[in-house]
């Protein structure tokens, strides 16, 4: 019994954010800075002229907008 109340001590608080008074789960922040990100990205991927040559472009900005997210996730949490 003891175990289990050490392994969901973990779970008491989730990572939140105040963003003007109001708490966002830091995942929805971290998921629309990739989305921010990967827009960018893309302009700049069209104005180049990469985009055309792209083989599968949405699984490409998926995997993209992922990693992007994560990668965000990672640096700002820890």
């Amino acid at each position: 019994m003891s175990c289990l109340s050490l392994a969901i001590t973990a779970c008491s608080a989730s990572p939140s954010r105040n963003i003007l008074g109001s708490y966002f789960p830091t995942w929805m922040v971290c998921a629309l800075l990739g989305i921010v990100f990967v827009a960018v990205v893309r302009s700049v991927l069209v104005k180049t002229g990469v985009d055309a040559s792209l083989p599968v472009p949405v699984i490409v900005y998926l995997c993209m907008w992922t990693a992007a997210t994560l990668a965000i996730w990672l640096v700002w949490l820890g």
